[in-house]
């Protein structure tokens, strides 16, 4: 039996890969003779480790400074939000996703915690993304946060009693929603003494509004609209300050583009769809009335004063810069670039996002989230600043404080989704006789780092570490110009060096682990165990591993497809993404229409066309329109027939609407069979065939996404038949290219867009991937650590195109994957073994969980890919093909939603 892969390279290991990589920086000799020495300057370590340091799945290595607080029930998903002090003590009240922690920064223990019950008023509610204040008011601390729950529409303010020992809520404040949103999500607030009288200012996030609450009596004092998605708050001087995620708000019959977002408008970049600006509004407190309207960077979001009260400073996560602002004449004065990269090339996503400042007003520091690192910022009087170094600390730090002199951090990742079922309630792994530990997405931990404040020569060595964690290194290598008169080769070594493909298919599917498909393979390292949708389902999927490469070491880079299609299609995700992460109150952006989640240089596609690369989009980024009536059987018996779909792909970027085809339907309707898919993809590749030289697109980005699955739900295939019906789609399109005249040339990569539905022994992030060529018909297990970013650096080094941003520019592309030999070896898809229109039985058929499941599939959220909760679909997977007793409580917890069923 396979046994889990023990490697993981360590930091004294990356420094010797990096300074063996120095070497070849200098080196521009002719041919393959050097390329040795550029493969040793990346690594091969997995992500199976539980220790610190540990690897994120998007080549980053987790060693934070200072001393960690871990807490939050392994049962569910953690994130640590947000932080404030409870002054006069020695107590933090911390923010999380469930809830508000108490820790003792003496004893760096949790001392109280408080999580909202699943009853009530505070059924379904999380914490938003950020905004915890404490006060004391009459006597008493009081600590305020803004909670909301997309299934319900509740828009809450809690107010909390911290009596010494415990957390008692005293008020809860609700929020109505104003049309156009359903949701009215209350998010910053702040707390000010006004004539001996106490107020509570709320960011309505979702509303676009700012309102002003006696604390008292709960009554609103006035309420006013803001710009577009409000985020921060601060009180200066008699003016309330919000930062803008949308900037303004787009006026009646602007010719300028705009983009709908949820809940309403704002202007974009017609080229990557992202919002075009940010701003912060300025507001006197006595009346609501708008003073002014500053515009400072993309994204903006934290907003904090200086003790002085004379200027502001905001952290901009679309711009990797903080804003400064002038109090008194209410202008930006400067913005100070946190960039980890810097110089003309130098790449974006550091995603600033959170601001604490020193007692002195002289050191700024930031929270760098894609960098896990806070940076220092000395402050010069009359002078904007700069960096002067980088803390490490744990994934995505979202939350700062300070003393005198520690600094406190709340990390929103943490170490990410590392927790076993060993953990979950002292389970032992019960899964048909299965002795050894399984990872799911839904599993972490929250983290507080507490940091003492480094002094110049710690500094110094902490910015070194921070560099060497986030493989900075690989970024010297992206910027090499390539040299002349190098060969063809499958995997260019320099960017803009020929490649012997002219064309790359990217194929994205839909949550899935490596051992929920491929664990049955004894060629790789997997769990048979584990195994849901084996060969006799899967048969092209294990298929081509076997005839190509099986990545046995691959990884997704987030934990659910509004994640996974950013970083699929973007090779990073946003701030808006981590905010929202596991809450979802605006949107869940697995398809690409909310202006909101874009970084500021977009996608692989827009990437490509810069550079004069010609693209084609099957069914990604889009919605279709479709008669609703329509059921699954009519659809596939129409297909059957000879019956065309009707159908219109829309999507809301401007650049991606010449690029769409309007043959393939968009991948969000799972009424549609992915038959219809291959046949559109298949005609358009035979029509290119007959055109003259060779015209077939550069670059074509599909998503095929019927291995989602709807569950057991009544009148729709089951979850084997779904999954088959994706299985076929790829053979059928693998052989189409395989036996096509562009064959020579093309190279296929393909990716689920997570690993959230299913369980894995080596990581809760492990999926499928597959390389598939003339020059990868390499017949063997591939283990090298390759995660989506290899993938999407993969695409750009063959097109020849620069990385987009941090990630994909530190990301490994995939040489061993290739061969330096064709083989002429073309691909003949296998046939289904299971049949696509094998339907789930009707409720008056079944019974006790097999009922319960059945109804839980019908709820509409899973009308569409990932609208449901996860738990519950990762149960009736399992329960579907393994039965009840391999799935007890004891493996996984309690599903979030998961209500009593009818046994």
């Amino acid at each position: 039996m396979a046994t889990k892969r023990p490697g993981f390279f360590t930091l004294a290991a990356s420094l010797f890969l990096l300074s063996s990589c120095h070497s070849f920086l200098g080196s521009d000799k002719k041919g393959s003779d050097d390329q040795t020495n550029y493969h040793s300057a990346y690594d091969d370590s997995t992500l199976n480790r539980s220790k610190l340091p540990v690897m994120m799945p998007y080549n980053r290595i987790i060693q934070p400074a200072g001393e960690l607080i871990t807490y939050g029930s392994p049962e569910v998903e953690n994130h640590s939000l947000d932080l404030k002090q409870i002054e006069g003590t020695d107590l933090i009240a911390v923010e999380d996703r469930y809830g508000i922690a108490i820790i003792n920064k003496a004893t760096k223990k949790l001392v109280s915690r408080w999580a909202y019950p699943n009853e009530n008023i505070y059924r379904g509610l999380m914490s938003t993304y950020s905004g915890i204040e404490v006060a004391k008011i009459g006597g008493q601390v009081h600590i305020f946060w803004s909670a909301a729950s997309g299934d319900t529409g509740k828009s809450v303010v809690l107010d909390a009693v911290w009596d010494g020992q415990n957390i008692k809520i005293n008020d809860t404040i609700n929020f109505a929603p104003e049309a156009p949103a359903p949701l009215a999500l209350p998010n910053e607030v702040a707390i000010n003494q006004e004539n001996g009288k106490y107020y509570l200012y709320v960011v309505l996030n979702g509303n676009n509004k700012l309102v002003k609450i006696d604390v008292v009596d709960k009554k609103t004092v006035w309420s006013v609209p803001t710009g577009a998605a409000p985020y921060g708050l601060t009180i200066v001087k008699g003016r309330a300050f919000v930062t803008n995620w949308g900037g303004n708000i787009p006026t009646e019959g602007t010719k300028d583009e705009t983009a709908g977002i949820p809940y309403g408008k704002v202007y974009t970049n017609p080229v990557t769809g992202a919002t075009r600006e940010g701003t912060v509004g300025v507001f006197d407190i006595t009346d609501g009335k708008q003073i002014k309207n500053i515009e400072v960077g993309l994204h903006p979001n934290d907003i904090i004063s200086n003790h002085k009260e004379d200027r502001l400073y905001v952290t901009n996560s679309n711009s990797d810069a903080v804003s400064v602002i002038d109090v008194a004449t209410l202008q930006k004065t400067a913005d100070i670039s946190v960039k980890i990269n810097t110089g003309e090339a130098g790449f974006i996503g550091d995603s600033p996002n959170a601001l604490t400042i020193s007692p002195d007003d002289r050191t700024l520091y930031v929270a760098n989230g894609m960098d896990n690192a806070i940076a220092v910022i000395k402050l010069n009087e009359g002078k904007a600043g700069k960096v002067a170094g980088y803390i490490p600390t744990e994934a995505y730090p979202g939350g700062l404080a300070m003393d005198n002199d520690q600094l406190y951090v709340a990390n929103l990742e943490g170490e990410g989704a590392r927790v076993s079922t060993k953990e979950i309630k002292g389970a032992k792994g019960e899964a048909e006789n299965f002795d050894g530990e399984a990872y799911n997405s839904h599993h972490q931990k929250a983290t507080i780092s507490i940091i003492p404040l480094p002094d110049d020569a710690t500094l110094v060595s902490y910015t070194k570490k921070v560099k060497d964690l986030m493989l900075d290194f690989r970024t010297d290598l992206a910027k090499l110009t390539p040299r002349p008169n190098q060969p063809e080769r499958p995997m260019p070594e320099r960017v803009g060096e020929p490649s012997v493909f002219k064309h790359v298919i990217y194929i994205i599917k839909e949550n899935r682990t490596y051992d929920q498909v491929l664990g049955d393979l004894p060629q790789g390292n997997g769990r048979k165990e584990l195994c849901v949708f084996g060969d006799s389902i899967t048969p092209n999927q294990h298929q081509l591993a076997k005839n190509f490469v099986l990545l046995d070491n691959y990884y997704a880079s987030g934990k659910c497809s509004a994640e996974g299609h950013q970083w699929t299609d973007a090779g990073m995700a946003s701030d808006y993404i981590e905010k929202n992460v596991r809450a979802w109150f605006r949107s869940y952006p697995h398809v690409q229409t909310d202006a909101m989640v874009y970084n500021k240089k977009g996608f692989i596609w827009n990437n490509a066309a810069d550079h004069g690369r010609s693209v084609r989009i099957y069914g990604e980024a889009s919605l279709p329109d479709i008669d609703p009536k329509l059921t699954w059987t009519n659809i596939y018996d129409n297909y059957k027939s000879g019956k065309p779909l009707k159908f219109f792909n829309r999507s809301t970027i401007a650049r991606v609407r010449p690029m769409l085809s309007q043959n393939y339907p968009a991948s969000d309707y799972l009424k549609i069979t992915d038959q219809i898919r291959a046949d559109a993809f298949i005609k358009e590749l035979k029509d290119f065939e007959k055109k003259p030289g060779d015209q077939f697109p550069n670059l074509c980005v599909m998503a095929l996404s019927t291995d989602h699955t709807v569950g057991t739900r009544p009148g729709m295939p089951t979850p084997r038949a779904m999954v088959a019906d994706n299985d076929l789609a790829v053979g059928r399109i693998v052989e189409a290219i395989s036996k096509s005249r562009f064959w020579k040339n093309t190279v296929i990569f393909i990716t689920e867009d997570d690993s959230q539905a299913g369980w894995d022994h080596v990581s809760a992030y492990r999926t499928t991937g597959n390389v598939i060529s003339p020059y990868s018909r390499q017949q063997r297990a591939i283990s090298t650590n390759y995660n989506q970013t290899s993938v999407v650096r993969s695409i750009e080094q063959i097109l020849g195109i620069p990385p987009m941003n941090l990630m994909d520019a530190t990301a490994l592309p995939m040489f061993n994957c290739f061969t330096q030999k064709a083989s002429a070896y073309t691909y003949t898809a296998v046939p289904n073994k299971v049949r696509l229109n094998e339907m789930n039985p009707g409720l008056s058929s079944l019974k006790g969980k097999s009922l319960y499941y059945a109804r839980q599939s019908l709820r509409p959220e899973y009308d569409h890919v990932d609208g449901g909760n996860d738990g519950i679909m990762n149960r009736i997977l399992w329960y579907y093909a393994k039965g009840a007793k391999l799935y007890p409580e004891k493996l996984a917890g309690k599903a979030e939603a998961d209500d009593d069923d009818d046994d």
